[in-house]
């Protein structure tokens, strides 16, 4: 039974590969042909915006009447600061100061005020405007570097300084919620559903929150969108035409029964743009604490808070697939296209999309973790290939990388996936008709996307000169080399294998022989009849030598033992 398993296995492997080979070469022509209706419908190429002038004030009349001729004054309105030189007033704008020190004072007190300038890093804090003008200028221009102020009166840098940082923080803040709020697309507004009940959630919490503090509320389903008012009167509405994906995920093994909404476009939650909106209620207390003393498993008060709990579990999952299904419903009356996902808990794996091990679930448009925050949350038809890292024998977990067909972005990743779900999550992928590939190690995934940004031949299988071939798309991630089709390319290689076998084979023999030969030497350099050998002596002639070596022994002794008794005589 288990070599019919282990068959069974290695032929779905086999079936698989063979798979993922025809797919990658199907989906490698899809992209060639979606990648030329892009660049036929963006036209060329777009012209960066240039930076726009800083204007201060308009003309000497606008600046404040209450300057001093030695004094560092800030003017909050405008966004400037007047700084004294040779006694004349010289306002600077916010954005052209980098930073502000006010070192320790001796007998007087300093202040000193570092500009941006050309020839220089400008950092990641400069003002996206600040930064296109320094390079543009930089070429000709004489820049202000730093200015040092010295006053007797240490009170007076003390407040410019307080007053400088508080408006460089201002604008830094404004100039965050104008990049935030730049790519919004505007939304509709909510038409509110008149004389007829409206489906509606109670008592639920939503994530993210406003300002850092738990918001609850209740959502309610209207004519084109859904509205969430909170307690504290805080509103999000979510319109049905932004909605890219709605997922329904009933309480099992998690604390919470939840539905989220991942949308086309961000909207604002507060001050920050967001994408994944999600409502739950909890149905046991996450922070709940454990009782001390240990209790009997038959004890009846634990009996019926488990049984309370397993209903509350069934009450609250049928009350928000009921509201599930009343929101499709709504949706679908006033023409709109609006499907919740339910996750698919039997191809659910543990890994780390970001700093923790979660589990994570596959749905029918996504993949996705729905109870930790971050959220993630992959839409499926946004992945263009798969790979797997640190597929190897000797390691028990793999990470799995996930590459956007925007390569202008980086790869989504999730590490530390055990060993034994690999042949699910790939046979999964199968079915979802998205390729991948596996490799035994870790790559540089940021060299090579903007390698294949920049390679306009990527999805073909030639080079430049069409005749040159070369590995179209991801097939230069494979592990082992593409099988051939081709009957004749693998008979011509099984022949060139057997020559080339055959000679080596020769060799091996040939270099076996001369081993034996260097053995026999080296065992002879240590042979102890190595000099009878070398004379040619037999049995009887050693017999004989030895007699004769003893005879000449005994007459030696002999001689020597005469001349002692002479001596005794004497």
């Amino acid at each position: 039974a288990n070599a019919a398993s282990g068959a069974a296995d290695v032929e779905g492997v086999a079936e698989r590969e063979r798979k993922q080979i025809e797919l990658m070469a199907r989906k490698n022509e899809e992209r060639l042909r979606e990648l030329a209706r892009s660049s036929r419908k963006k036209g060329g190429d777009e012209k960066s915006k240039k930076g726009e002038e800083i204007e201060a004030y308009k003309s000497t009349k606008t600046l404040p009447d209450n300057v001093l001729p030695n004094q560092v004054k800030v003017d909050m309105a405008n966004q400037c600061v007047i700084l004294p030189i040779c006694g004349n007033p010289v306002p600077f704008h916010i954005s052209t100061i980098k930073n502000v020190v006010l070192p320790d004072p001796d007998n007087a007190a300093y202040l000193r005020i570092n500009f941006y300038t050309g020839g220089m890093a400008v950092g990641k804090d400069c003002p996206e405007n600040t930064a296109k003008l320094v390079q543009k200028y930089a070429p000709y221009a004489t820049f202000i570097r730093e200015m040092t102020f010295r006053s007797l009166d240490s009170h007076s840098l003390t407040t410019a300084f307080r007053q400088i940082s508080e408006l460089r923080k201002r604008a830094r803040m404004k100039e965050i919620e104008e990049k935030e709020e730049a790519n919004l697309v505007k939304q509709d507004k909510l038409v509110r559903t008149k004389n007829e009940r409206v489906p509606r959630l109670s008592d639920l919490t939503m994530r993210p929150v406003f300002a850092g503090r738990k918001t609850q509320g209740n959502l309610e389903s209207h004519t084109n969108g859904l509205r969430f008012i909170s307690t504290r009167g805080e509103i999000v509405d979510i319109m049905y035409a932004n909605v890219k994906h709605a997922i329904f995920q009933p309480c099992e093994n998690e604390i919470m029964v939840l539905i989220h909404f991942h949308l086309k476009n961000p909207i604002m939650v507060g001050k920050k743009k967001q994408q994944d909106i999600q409502f739950f209620t909890e149905v046991i207390d996450a922070s709940q604490a454990v009782d001390a003393g240990k209790r009997s498993m038959y004890d009846p008060d634990e009996m019926d808070d488990e049984q309370r709990e397993r209903q509350l579990k069934k009450r609250l999952n049928e009350a928000f697939k009921d509201f599930a299904r009343k929101v499709e419903g709504v949706a679908r009356k006033n023409g709109y296209s609006l499907e919740f996902d339910i996750p698919y808990r039997d191809l659910s794996f543990i890994g780390n999309p970001h700093k923790e091990m979660v589990s994570i679930q596959p749905t029918l448009n996504c993949l996705c973790n729905l109870t930790e925050t971050p959220f993630f949350v992959v839409d499926l038809s946004d992945i263009d290939h798969v790979h797997f890292e640190r597929v190897t024998f000797m390691s028990k977990a793999f990470d799995m990388v996930l590459v956007n067909k925007d390569f202008t972005k980086q790869p989504f990743r999730i590490d530390m996936i055990a060993n034994e779900e690999k042949d699910s999550i790939q046979e999964w992928l199968t079915d979802m008709e998205i390729s991948y590939t596996e490799g035994p190690m870790n790559l540089n995934w940021k060299q090579i996307m903007s390698h294949v940004l920049g390679d306009d031949r990527f999805y073909m299988d030639t080079e430049e000169d069409e005749v040159t071939a070369k590995e179209a798309g991801w097939e230069f991630l494979r592990m082992f080399g593409r099988d051939e089709a081709d009957d004749e390319e693998g008979s011509e290689e099984e022949s060139g294998y057997s020559e080339v076998s055959e000679k080596e084979s020769e060799e091996d023999a040939d270099s076996a022989d001369e081993d034996f030969d260097t053995d026999e030497d080296d065992e002879s350099e240590f042979d102890g009849d190595e000099d009878l050998e070398e004379q040619g002596m037999d049995w009887e002639d050693m017999e004989r030598e030895a007699a004769a070596d003893d005879r000449r022994k005994k007459r030696d002794g002999e001689e020597d033992v005469r001349p002692a008794k002479r001596k005794r005589r004497r």
